[in-house]
């Protein structure tokens, strides 16, 4: 089922759009193009009519009705009589570029936008690898073979099943951390179990330190549960310590997201006299620290760091299966202290009633052997990583690139600011990207943009011409790259 976009909703959303640079009618176009392409405006939604979004802007109806015509030729939007037209993503040819007007689209249905991009789009806006495929299926099949067990009970378990908790807690201990199953809380994946500690331990308007940048959607989770994002910008070495001290002492924020193994988006890692430091300084301030570990695994670099749960107790840790071995296995879990699990399994049947068995069944096979598919999975991302950073030195020679010690991703710092227009122009040439916006607070990192490695060599070299063409292309037309850069970013909290 669609959803229907008010003309209040998207007047926020788009927010100055109109700096004088084109005609008014274009500028509308292109930042609604933005919104749909970023994913701030969900595929199949339905705008606002003329008339309510020419009163919401003060704008004459001629101008949006100009500005809905130009989404519509460029397939961003789409036509029918008696409804308003319905947010798309354009057809494309075989060579990447779009086939603007009305065109037939497939009947698939786009329940989540922005997971996978249309045929024919190189998709660099989520860093996500396929499965594991035979490790991933010889779980299940073993699962099968033990589900009849457990049809006798109800199936209900707001902790999850226990063997997959112990699993689980062993590898914590394993690493440095001593952990017993109480003290761990199965949930659908990192995202949930972020959802589910913000809404626990936090309320609306209190403040949540986060690291400046971040992962989007752990900004879109504190967003949504009305929290007040503290930013604390990262320096060219990493973490900033003594700002982030400061921020705790100061604003005393009820807690501080951070990624401390393989930072996403810029791969860094945080040493331990680092993180002994801020565990320290969070048990003074009264913060709780959540350590999302869920690119831990993906050590490229094999530097050796303990868990951030192993130097005090005031620590929170949210793992995942999503990126050792598939997405769509949906398992995640919560590291805590057995008292504050159980607070979160209270809170959590506001959102559901537990996980399903299958998939948890499957997991505890997957986590007492989570060391299988590692060493082939990371020699794979390492020669990944190698390409791109190859082909970025050759074809971008002006962007400067960190080292991403693991994870999936590489943090560019451009020449210019045109990380927005690029994002918005990168669909014309094949290759759909994360705008700047995602990454940060009130429109910070027009200069960065962030490059996942997880597509193979081949793939990734086609992606990086697609990325000098749109670069040449902007280079060519300052009135163009002004009038996309000028494209404004959303506040994210």
């Amino acid at each position: 089922m669609s959803t229907t976009l008010s003309a209040t909703a998207l007047s926020r959303l788009l927010g100055t759009w109109n700096n004088g640079t084109g005609p008014a009618y274009r500028e509308l176009a292109d930042v609604v193009r933005l919104l749909i392409l970023d994913g701030r405006v969900a595929l199949d939604s339905a705008l606002p009519s003329e008339r309510s979004l020419s009163a919401a802007l003060g704008i004459s109806r001629t101008t949006v009705t100009a500005a809905y015509s130009s989404l519509r030729e460029q397939g961003f939007l789409s036509s029918g009589q008696g409804s308003r037209g319905k947010t798309r993503i354009p057809e494309l040819t075989p060579f990447g570029r779009a086939l603007y007007g009305p065109q037939p689209r497939p009947a698939e249905p786009f329940t989540a936008p922005g997971l996978t991009a249309p045929e024919g789009l190189i998709d660099l806006a989520y860093s996500a690898l396929p499965a594991s495929g035979e490790v991933v299926h010889r779980a299940f099949a073993a699962a099968l073979t033990e589900l009849p067990a457990l049809l006798p009970g109800f199936g209900y378990d707001a902790l999850g099943l226990r063997p997959l908790r112990q699993a689980i807690a062993d590898r914590y201990s394993a690493a440095g951390a001593p952990t017993q199953a109480g003290q761990i809380m199965v949930t659908s994946g990192a995202q949930h179990a972020l959802t589910i500690i913000i809404r626990t331990l936090a309320g609306r308007q209190d403040r949540v330190m986060v690291e400046h940048p971040s992962y989007p959607h752990a900004l879109d989770a504190i967003r949504a549960a009305g929290c007040r994002a503290v930013p604390v910008a990262f320096t060219k070495s990493g973490w900033d310590l003594p700002a982030m001290e400061s921020a705790m002492a100061q604003q005393k924020p009820k807690l501080a997201y951070l990624v401390p193994d393989f930072h996403n988006p810029t791969g860094m890692i945080m040493p331990d006299a680092q993180r002994r430091r801020l565990v320290r300084a969070a048990a003074a301030a009264g913060t709780v620290l959540v350590a999302d570990e869920t690119l831990r695994e993906l050590n490229l670099d094999g530097v050796a760091t303990t868990p951030l749960a192993a130097f005090g107790s005031t620590v929170v840790s949210i793992g995942s299966l999503s990126k050792s071995h598939w997405g769509g296995l949906r398992t995640g879990w919560i590291r805590a202290s057995e008292t504050m699990i159980q607070r979160f399994a209270a809170a959590r049947t506001t959102l559901d009633l537990g996980g399903p068995v299958m998939e948890q069944l499957a997991a505890a096979h997957l986590v007492r052997a989570l060391d299988e598919p590692l060493p082939a999975l990371l020699e794979t991302l390492r020669g990944n990583r190698a390409a791109l950073l190859g082909l970025l030195a050759e074809h971008l020679p002006t962007w400067r690139t960190t080292h991403a010690a693991g994870g999936l991703s590489i943090w560019c710092r451009l020449p210019t600011p045109i990380s927005t227009a690029l994002t918005v122009l990168a669909p014309d040439f094949g290759v759909r990207l994360a705008a700047r916006p995602r990454f940060g607070i009130g429109g910070a990192f027009e200069r960065n943009l962030r490059v996942p490695f997880a597509l193979p060599p081949d793939k990734l070299e086609t992606a990086v011409l697609a990325l000098r063409a749109a670069q040449d292309k902007l280079d060519s037309a300052p009135q163009l790259r002004r009038s996309l850069t000028h494209a404004p970013a959303v506040a994210i909290a």
